[in-house]
């Protein structure tokens, strides 16, 4: 080796690689980008990255905690508005994929070559994107000039009183206490 050299490898004929081979290994371009904030499956998304060997990018607005992997990178994109989606949306392309279930991130990305899916496993296509975003929209109008729109039950009025979340019962629900019974306000004042 000559001084000055710069040669990384020391000359070995054995570790040399063949003339009709790269000198760099064949690196998978496909990366996994994560809407961090409010994914419910991040967990998932680490053992189908690692089974397959792909690198993740776990974005959120401000610091999330992360497995110490080095194919798993944490970004904090900042608190703006937006700042993770912006990132994301910049950086996804053609034969990524982005899991989120963010509309106009998700429209963002397909635009831009990505594969794009929701928590759920939902895929997001042109097609798909285009009639949720038109009932988004839509409903977000309504919603500014006053119009209820409802929405889903609420988890109160989905299961009878005294029904414990989960259980089924045919029986109806426990009678409320006589006034003056033990334990009620009126014992209290």
């Amino acid at each position: 080796m000559h001084p000055g050299s710069t040669r990384c490898l020391p000359e070995h004929p054995l570790r040399s690689p063949p003339k009709s081979q790269p000198m760099t290994p064949f690196l998978n371009p496909t990366r996994i980008y994560v809407d961090a904030d409010a994914c419910p499956v991040k967990d998932e998304i680490y053992r189908v990255a690692a089974r397959h060997g792909l690198p993740v990018s776990v974005v959120a607005g401000s610091f999330i905690r992360v497995p110490q992997d080095p194919m798993i990178e944490r970004v904090a994109a900042g608190s703006g508005m937006d700042a993770a989606d912006d990132w994301i949306a910049e950086r996804a392309g053609k034969g990524d994929i982005v899991v989120t279930s963010d509309i106009p991130l998700a429209s963002r990305c397909v635009k831009a070559g990505a594969e794009v899916i929701a928590p759920n496993g939902k895929p997001f296509t042109e097609q798909s994107i285009g009639m949720t975003l038109a009932v988004r929209n839509l409903m977000t109008d309504l919603r500014s000039s006053g119009e209820v729109t409802g929405g889903p039950k609420s988890f109160a009025s989905a299961r009878p009183l005294g029904v414990p979340v989960g259980a089924r019962s045919n029986h109806p629900p426990h009678p409320a206490p006589a006034r003056g019974a033990i334990g009620t306000e009126t014992e209290l004042n």
